[in-house]
């Protein structure tokens, strides 16, 4: 049985970050900034109560008799007490003789293109200890983007505006990001086995080491771009957080109201459908919030039994990355335009390409990642670079043919098309269209081969339909 050095580290991150967030807060309280205070203290509460309901939300302590955990949870002890507990339990084993143990039954990674399934007892210590793992690691998850990853904003933002930076601030601002870092790369874990839950997922330090690069050169350019423009154009961050938030809260919503599917009333038994629809938004909520620094690796599908989209999209995180790099580089622009003298002493040109490398280089791990250290990539119907290629070819695709110089034309031109064969041919382009949208997933690892056949057929289709060889509007003698 592993130790359960996860839980620890966790535990560790979210005790650190409280205790040094509540030293500033009173370093802010003395030097009178009330709003610098105030902040810092609702980006350190309110994900500490969030950890302390989900804590009690796995574990079901509401259906339990136990009111001194449900206290120390009241007083936001509840990590320390969970993660004494699970070494409690680990320490426990071998000294008690289990009273019953439960078979369970995991694949192989396929070798030689067989896998096979092996079977292993695990007793009711070692299922606790699973139960507190997973609990943990979704706390991990809420504690870094709801709380860290704010919090490391905030006081980037009070170092601009201040012009330097103190123990205490720094010491935070150190710890929220080790906190982010940490929190997407259990996320990034979390969605390898909830994904090949059939397998026995082994992840290596090479795939740690390729998570951590990717996600930190990831979020520290994102917080470093959206403090530099926040620094300028105040009154302009708002809404462009707020429109980033709204479209990752709706999407998962939109999707799940285009697939016409009941509503998910497995959750949990004893919520009642306006307890199910609280827990789903704060599920979005934290989608919303991870999307907003980088990429979730776990997808929110809220017609899934799971609520998680189990198939590995290559097309969507290619949409999300190219967005997210037009999105800072256009951020990065703007401030080049408007900054003030603050930045005097900075090379605005060299900072700005500094930070672009910088997000190039987490894509360029993030490849690196999926390509070769990915533990289950055996399982890839095709690697993640044919997909993108695919993906990106795509798009080059349908950007060349809008323009009219690049429009292919039929071998055979009877007569030029009239109005009425125009307006079919964009009818049917956007029924196409339509139909390929309204697919879940769509393209996914089992859809490389339509998208081949899509890039391949639709400089033929146009050209038929500009060139007037459509089926209905062939001539008659």
């Amino acid at each position: 049985m592993r130790l359960p050095s996860s839980i620890f580290v966790s535990v560790s991150l979210f005790t650190a970050e409280t205790t040094a967030a509540l030293y500033l807060s009173s370093t802010y309280r003395s030097a009178g900034d009330q709003i610098w205070q105030g902040l810092t203290l609702l980006f350190t509460l309110v994900p500490s109560v969030l950890v302390q309901l989900t804590l009690t939300f796995i574990h079901r302590d509401l259906s339990r008799d136990r009111p001194l955990i449900l206290l120390l949870h009241i007083l936001q002890l509840g990590p320390i007490v969970r993660c004494l507990e699970a070494f409690c339990i680990y320490g426990s084993v071998g000294r008690v003789e289990e009273p019953y143990v439960s078979i369970t039954r995991k694949k192989q990674m396929p070798r030689g293109g067989q896998s096979e399934e092996v079977e292993r007892q695990v007793g009711q210590a070692e299922g606790k200890l699973f139960t507190h793992r997973a609990a943990f690691a979704r706390t991990s998850v809420i504690q870094a983007f709801l709380g860290s990853a704010p919090q490391l904003t905030l006081q980037l933002y009070i170092c601009v505006l201040q012009q330097g930076v103190s123990i205490g601030r720094g010491t935070l601002m150190v710890i929220s990001l080790l906190s982010i870092v940490y929190g997407a790369l259990r996320c990034n874990i979390l969605a390898i086995k909830i994904k090949y839950d059939d397998y026995e997922v082994d992840v290596r330090p090479m795939a740690y080491l390729c998570i951590f690069l990717w996600r930190s050169f990831e979020i520290a350019t994102r917080v470093v771009v959206l403090v530099l423009f926040s620094s300028v154009l105040q009154l302009w961050v708002l809404p462009v957080v707020l429109l980033n938030f709204l479209v990752f809260f709706l999407y998962p919503w939109i999707l799940f109201w285009q697939s016409h599917s009941p509503f998910p009333e497995n959750i949990e038994k004893t919520l009642t459908r306006v307890g199910t629809t609280i827990v789903l938004c704060l599920l979005t909520f934290l989608y919303a919030g991870i999307n907003m620094f980088c990429w979730s690796a776990v997808q929110v599908k809220l017609n899934d039994p799971d609520l998680i989209n189990k198939s590995q999209n290559w097309y969507r995180m290619a949409v999300y990355y190219m967005l997210r790099f037009v999105e800072n580089a256009s951020l990065l622009l703007l401030w080049y335009i408007y900054k003030t003298d603050v930045y005097q002493f900075i090379c605005a040109p060299l900072l700005v390409l500094q930070l672009l490398v910088a997000y190039a280089i987490a894509i360029f791990f993030m490849l690196v990642f999926y390509q070769f250290c990915h533990p289950c990539r055996r399982l890839f119907s095709s690697n993640m670079t044919q997909g993108l290629w695919n993906c990106s070819s795509l798009l080059c695709l349908m950007c060349n043919s809008t323009s009219p110089q690049n429009r292919p034309i039929g071998k055979t031109v009877l007569e030029p098309p009239s109005p009425s064969t125009c307006k079919e041919a964009a009818n049917h382009g956007r029924v196409h269209d339509t139909a390929s949208d309204s697919t879940d997933d769509m393209p996914n690892d089992t859809t490389y081969d339509m998208l081949n056949d899509t890039i391949y057929d639709l400089p033929n289709e146009m050209g038929n339909n500009i060139g007037g060889a459509h089926p209905s509007h062939q001539p008659t003698s």
